[in-house]
């Protein structure tokens, strides 16, 4: 990394001496932040092997959530005693020095299994780490351990039937042990809602960054398709897989955003953005609670100064039909061989189906991705044609019908509910495909379309209590831009309140 990279990294992630001097140590370790943390560690106000053992004691407290397959405790607690030595000596690794985060278990760290929440997985440990968690690790970063996810990643509610640290089954949301979490994304999301960690990472290939984070009011980000590498991570679809930051502030995320990629940002001033609505599509069938805190937030950008467009895509819906499906499930099958072969696991992909645990997934695997089939109203029929017109005509025809948008309304991203409900009761039956089909509808389009969304944590819902999360699509490339607006609506709509203990 560049000097100058450097220097602006540890700006934003420490403030100026000053600010870092002044530092406070918090009555609860664990409730401080990704950029909290670093201040704090280099101000001498906590020592991370403090931080460490705060978030691995929070972590077996709240077991209960399902949010890990494994914490490397030992290797967690030896990273923390080194950076405090390091930093002893005056050595500063990068502005994540000595901060605790976890990672997703289908995103590879060196000598810790990854698992991508199946079976027939759990034997493999890879020799080197994905590139984008070796970026948070080369800048100091420790991690606490890999986190629980829907099996494979092909789901929206985390109910694992094969990874579970304790009864009932599935990930739990940490705002109600009832309800679901998210996914894929869950563990992550659950973790860090439930203060097991400040950040981390997630992977997102139609929202399983955004869905768990908006479900569990945290922060997360899906960056534009190739902003990171997508090496060593577990693949289901290479044209639409991404890894994505998530924490508790959008001011987290994008420093873990700036630590991968490089650059930073700033606060945008919201007094002249445009922020496009398509009501017909993002925000047909809310639940009330959703509705009331989205048209709150709404209010609040009006009143700020943002001009709030009413925007027509009517193309949106059949675009991102022909071009969802028939990419991630005939994709699933060479993503999934070549990445066995590459890191020479020694199973095939029928190998890997036969062992799947969860009934959804089993069905997924079983019924379309081997036989490489897609649904048909008399069946299913063979997807390689169907793919072949996604790929050529459907994406690249939904990829215009963005552009087109945000050109000819002027707009700086669209804006809306992350999901059109708050997270719903975890069991079997959160897994159905109904439920799948409404949780990815406002981010399924984004996702396909290969542009970045943000979600926000926008407040708890006035009946449910439950967090709710507000979406940005922006045009591709505009990550920053994307992160600078967040952290402006962040500000303005406050903190989401923490889960009560």
């Amino acid at each position: 990394m560049r000097l100058p990279a450097v220097a602006t990294l540890l700006l934003v992630a420490l403030g100026t001496t000053a600010c870092a001097s002044t530092a406070r140590r918090p009555a609860d370790l664990t409730e401080v932040g990704v950029i909290d943390a670093a201040r704090l560690i280099r101000a001498g106000q906590v020592t991370s092997l403090e931080l460490t053992r705060a978030y691995l004691a929070r972590a077996d407290a709240r077991a209960d959530l399902n949010a890990f397959v494994a914490l490397d405790r030992e290797a967690a607690l030896a990273a923390a005693r080194r950076a405090d030595a390091d930093l002893a000596a005056g050595r500063v690794r990068g502005p994540l020095h000595g901060v605790p985060l976890v990672v997703k278990d289908n995103v590879h760290v060196a000598g810790l299994p990854n698992t991508a929440g199946t079976p027939a997985l759990r034997r493999f440990v890879p020799a080197a780490s994905a590139p984008v968690a070796q970026k948070l690790l080369d800048a100091g970063a420790i991690v606490l351990g890999k986190t629980n996810m829907h099996e494979l990643a092909f789901g929206i509610s985390g109910y694992n039937e094969g990874f579970f640290t304790a009864q009932p089954l599935g990930v739990r949301n940490p705002y109600d042990r009832t309800r679901i979490a998210g996914g894929s994304s869950s563990g992550t999301g659950a973790a860090v809602a439930a203060r097991a960690a400040p950040g981390g990472l997630g992977s997102d290939t139609g929202g399983s960054v955004r869905i768990p984070a908006a479900l569990c009011g945290i922060a997360g980000l899906r960056p534009t398709i190739g902003r990171y590498s997508g090496e060593g991570v577990t693949p289901i679809s290479h044209t639409r897989d991404t890894a994505g930051p998530m924490a508790q502030t959008v001011a987290d995320v994008a420093l873990l955003d700036s630590v991968i990629a490089g650059g930073s940002v700033a606060p945008a001033s919201l007094r002249g953005v445009k922020l496009g609505v398509y009501r017909a599509y993002f925000f047909a069938d809310l639940d009330a609670d959703t509705k009331a805190i989205t048209d709150a937030a709404l209010e609040k950008l009006r009143q700020a100064g943002v001009t709030i467009v009413e925007v027509d895509m009517p193309r949106l819906k059949s675009l991102n039909d022909g071009a969802s499906f028939p990419i991630a499930l005939y994709e699933a099958y060479d993503d999934l061989k070549a990445y066995l072969e590459r890191h020479r696991v020694g199973l095939s992909v029928e190998q890997v189906a036969a062992a799947i645990a969860s009934k959804d997934v089993k069905g997924t695997y079983d019924g379309l991705v081997v036989p490489r089939k897609l649904p048909a109203p008399n069946g299913v029929v063979d997807a390689a044609p169907i793919y072949q017109a996604a790929m050529q005509q459907a994406r690249p025809a939904l990829v215009a019908h963005f552009a087109d948008t945000f050109r000819d309304y002027a707009i700086d991203a669209l804006v809306g509910p992350t999901t059109p409900s708050v997270a719903i009761v975890q069991g079997a039956e959160a897994s159905s495909l109904e439920n799948f089909l409404r949780f990815i509808r406002n981010t399924d389009p984004g996702s396909n379309a290969g542009i970045p969304g943000l979600t926000i944590p926008a407040g708890l819902g006035p009946s449910t209590g439950l967090p709710v999360g507000l979406s940005l699509d922006g045009p591709r490339g505009s990550d920053e831009r994307l992160l600078a607006l967040g952290l402006a609506i962040e500000e303005l709509l406050g903190r989401t309140p923490p889960p009560k203990r």
